[in-house]
């Protein structure tokens, strides 16, 4: 069986190697001529472990053929579309890149006879692949849907740092079907996979994009409901939300995962489906009050950082404070609605004096900031002279850095830990000014 990966980003290229690690002939199919350049050359265009090994290995198995026309492909059995939906200025989806996507399937299929299978991977607001990518490709190609071809929703659930892993062993695997042929040849694709032991469920082609965005939506709410919580411990003395999240995750109803505390969440998914659902239910009449207090939190939550240096060094003009971590989240480069952008901004914007690093995004963030800010090589470098370091990604490099590293190399020891991953007792005895977000 031959399938082809319309769009290499985070999603299609970790698909597209994992497949022909099972010896599947792959089309990747991509748009963006640098991108198709480094993935035939055998670099990852995206910072995701593993990925870079099974690249090369596709890529010398002859497994993998890099393309940028859909053309090229039509002779694959099945179809994924794993394009990105980014977010409009009114947090609504755009759908362009899934519209194309449609339309080049409709040229490409039109006038043949074999069966294939069209599987929307790309996050979609519900109605979408009935709507746009089915009746597209039937206007355009001429063929009908359930007859000539299949059509399937099957959402992704990839953690960025994560995404090899969570794909060899999924949680669960969701195939949303326009009609029980179409279910029937993607679950028999999957299941020469992975064999009998994964869970496949099946449904509508409307709940499984609605699963998706409901699943980011409840793991963000997580997220957002631990800040609050957060918040409401740094105004009690004896509280911190370390202790009151452990207590929580002991909960089998509750579970530990995603109640960690922070500055919010980033990334390329969680802001922009929360923000999607939010405007596709209020487009139907429906104030979704929940959602929008998850994503006003999230919102406002960064600036807490900014805040507490405030309290402590008074006006911020001139002072210099360093920046630990810039990627959303550890293992990646990803800098798309990343915290530290925020921060940056509002540090910038109160004249201070910002110098940043991270292990993997710095030539990202200096695309955006350019000499608005000071670049160091490493996390001790960052931290020298500076009158504050924010802890903004929970790298593991970070957690090396010892109170004794502070206290040598900083103008004053004033550490704020965005993302508690330092010993705060420990600090605070060595004599390190240290702010906890969620402790009192």
């Amino acid at each position: 069986m031959t399938v082809a990966v319309i769009g290499l980003g985070y999603v299609g290229l970790t698909i597209s190697v994992f497949l022909a690690k099972h010896g599947i002939k792959i089309y990747g199919v991509e748009k963006d001529p640098l991108k198709i350049e480094k993935i035939r050359k055998g670099i990852s265009p995206i910072s995701e472990p593993g990925v870079d090994e099974l690249l090369r290995e596709a890529l010398r198995a002859g497994l993998l053929r890099v393309i940028s026309s859909l053309e090229e492909a039509k002779d694959a059995d099945i179809f994924f579309i794993c394009v990105g939906t980014p977010s409009r200025k009114d947090g609504s989806i755009d759908l362009r890149y899934v519209e194309s996507a449609a339309e080049e399937l409709g040229e490409t299929l039109r006038g043949t006879k074999k069966y294939r299978l069209i599987v929307v991977r790309s996050t979609v607001t519900p109605g979408t692949t009935r709507n746009v990518v089915g009746k597209k490709i039937e206007k355009i190609s001429g063929l009908k849907i359930g007859e000539d071809f299949g059509l399937v929703m099957n959402p992704e659930f990839l953690k960025e740092g994560e995404a090899l892993r969570d794909v060899e062993e999924p949680s669960r695997i969701v195939i949303g079907e326009y009609d029980k042929k179409s279910g029937d040849v993607l679950e028999m694709f999957y299941r020469k996979i992975y064999g009998a032991k994964t869970t496949i469920f099946r449904t509508s082609l409307e709940n499984a994009e609605l699963i998706k965005y409901a699943n980011n939506a409840f793991l963000a709410t997580k997220i957002s409901f631990i800040n609050t919580i957060a918040n409401i411990c740094e105004l009690v003395p004896g509280c911190d939300v370390v202790e009151v999240s452990r207590a929580l995750g002991l909960d089998p109803r509750i579970s530990p995962r995603f109640l960690r505390a922070g500055l919010g969440y980033g990334g390329s998914c969680f802001p922009k489906d929360v923000k999607a659902i939010i405007a596709f239910a209020r487009e139907r009449g429906y104030e979704p009050i929940l959602l929008e207090a998850v994503d006003e939190v999230n919102e406002k939550q960064p600036f807490k950082a900014v805040e507490i240096c405030r309290k402590t060094l008074g006006e911020l003009k001139n002072k210099k404070i360093a920046i630990l971590g810039l990627a959303f989240k550890p293992n990646t480069d990803d800098i798309r609605n990343a915290v530290s952008l925020k921060i940056i901004n509002k540090l910038i914007h109160e004249g201070a004096s910002v110098v940043v690093y991270d292990p993997k995004a710095m030539d990202k963030v200096r695309k955006v900031f350019g000499d608005s800010i000071k670049y160091a090589s490493n996390s001790r470098e960052c931290i020298r002279n500076a009158d504050c370091a924010i802890i903004v990604t929970e790298w593991e490099e970070f957690r090396t850095l010892k109170p004794e590293d502070f206290i040598e190399l900083m103008k004053q020891p004033f550490v704020i830990d965005g993302r508690r991953i330092y010993d705060v007792k420990l600090f605070a005895q060595k004599g390190i000014t240290i702010k906890a977000i969620g402790r009192n």
